[in-house]
């Protein structure tokens, strides 16, 4: 008689699933790592913008609206954790010469509480 016992087809099956659950787990992870380069790229990228417009307004910027309103940014990009565009302005005083200053937006950060895979908060990048 020819073709596979039960206990065969139980071993091949068993292995099968474990290459499987193998292959999610790297495939979530590949995710997630792709999720937090986008951040890294999205805060880089909002970063020069502020910098950009500080310099050529001689004025911070007072929200993420107002890089987009002078057309620093063409849309406000979407947080990759949060999937949002939910981030948090960091506002602070801003000295552009001994005879001008005012407060304005300095910083942006991601508005999410999850912890990156190396370890460090996305709200503190």
């Amino acid at each position: 008689m020819h073709g596979f016992t039960l206990i065969e087809l139980m071993i091949v099956i068993s292995i099968i699933l474990i290459l499987l659950g193998i292959a999610a787990g790297q495939y979530a992870t590949s995710v997630h790592r792709a999720r937090e380069a986008v951040l890294r790229s999205d805060l880089q990228e909002l970063r020069k913008a502020i910098d950009n417009y500080t310099l050529d307004k001689q004025a911070a910027p007072q929200s993420v609206d107002d890089l987009l309103q002078a057309k620093y940014l063409r849309s406000i990009p979407i947080d990759p954790i949060t999937r949002q565009a939910d981030w948090v302005p960091q506002i602070d005083q801003v000295v552009l010469s001994p005879d001008q200053n005012g407060t304005g937006m300095t910083d942006i950060h991601s508005n999410s509480t999850g912890t990156a895979l190396d370890g460090t908060q996305y709200n503190t990048w």
